[in-house]
């Protein structure tokens, strides 16, 4: 394994242990690959995926940046119909930044509380 990826599966832990989950409030996790960005809201008590989004489905339109910010506003919308307006935010070992960030940022413009 190249060691780049190490570093962020062990961040990746890092940030997991730190990070509390109850049924009231699940986990909204963040995977970022070169090409695409997907968010799941997770119930970590069961292990159900409450609701997901990712650019995939969505018209490519814009730059990667763009398109994170359609995917936030997306799993924002997705949760409140579900009533879930409070979550925690595990963004996989993934530095807080660019596409990350961006879907961090829409989703809390979308009334999602962290």
């Amino acid at each position: 394994m190249l060691k780049k990826t190490l570093v962020r599966l062990k961040r990746k832990i890092r940030v997991r242990v730190k990070i509390s989950w109850t049924p009231l409030r699940p986990r909204l996790a963040v995977y970022r690959s070169n090409a695409n960005i997907y968010a799941q809201l997770i119930d970590d008590t069961t292990g159900n995926v409450l609701c997901a989004s990712s650019d995939i489905k969505m018209k490519k339109e814009g730059n990667k940046t763009e398109m994170a910010k359609k995917v936030g506003e997306d799993i924002a919308k997705v949760a409140l119909e579900k009533w879930v307006n409070e979550i925690v935010f595990d963004r996989g070992g993934f530095l807080y930044h660019g596409r990350v960030k961006a879907l961090a940022e829409w989703a809390r413009a979308g009334w999602l509380k962290f």
